[in-house]
């Protein structure tokens, strides 16, 4: 039990330490690798609560995708982070009036106890034995049946952010060289080809 308490403070601090540093580091692509650390460090938490599906999921699907699709937009995108940041004070109070009212929300939603008809039956349900039924039979059995509709949801969520990806990734620049299938495609015999008759000994 202290190792495992040792170890749940350690990947928590770590955590929260690498949340700071996604919001706080200069460099972009330094942001991405913290959210990558604190991922594993989640994953961790996890796999201490038992749940070792939800972290082979967090480190398979969060780490090998996202945070890659994170890593490959920032070195892509080309944007000017300088001036970016040259706004941060004009913003700095919206952004304070949004956190202390996301705070207070927080604090509301741990504060008060609402007794849901549909959460007292879940939780006066009998429990199956643990030897019986794993993890991901578990869970997999309560999003495709009590919550698919959200499950979907987030997958369309997905869906968008992976165009709105593509969208901004392949957007005009001037200067740049791109290929045009349809003129490849369409160009004619005379376009392609030019014939030249060289004479012996001479060059083109």
């Amino acid at each position: 039990m202290i190792l495992s308490a040792i170890a749940f403070y350690v990947f928590a601090a770590i955590i929260i330490a690498s949340a700071v540093l996604v919001v706080s580091a200069r460099n972009p692509v330094h942001s991405v690798f913290f959210l990558i650390l604190a991922f594993f460090n989640a994953a961790g938490i996890f796999v201490l609560a038992g749940a070792e599906f939800l972290a082979m999921i967090l480190v398979i699907v969060y780490v090998g995708a996202v945070a890659v699709l994170f890593m490959f937009v920032v070195m892509m995108l080309d944007i000017n982070f300088v001036r970016l940041r040259e706004g941060f004070l004009q913003y700095l109070p919206v952004g304070a009036l949004v956190g202390i009212i996301l705070l207070i929300e927080l604090v509301f939603i741990v504060t008060t106890q609402v007794n849901v008809p549909e959460v007292l039956a879940i939780s006066g349900a009998p429990t199956p034995n643990i030897s019986e039924v794993t993890n991901t039979h578990a869970l997999g059995r309560l999003i495709y049946t009590r919550y698919i509709y959200l499950f979907q949801a987030g997958g369309l969520i997905l869906l968008v952010a992976m165009i709105g990806a593509i969208v901004l990734t392949l957007r005009e620049r001037p200067g740049v060289r791109k290929q045009r299938i349809s003129d490849q495609v369409g160009r004619s015999r005379s376009d392609s080809i030019e014939i030249k008759k060289v004479s012996p000994g001479n060059g083109i």
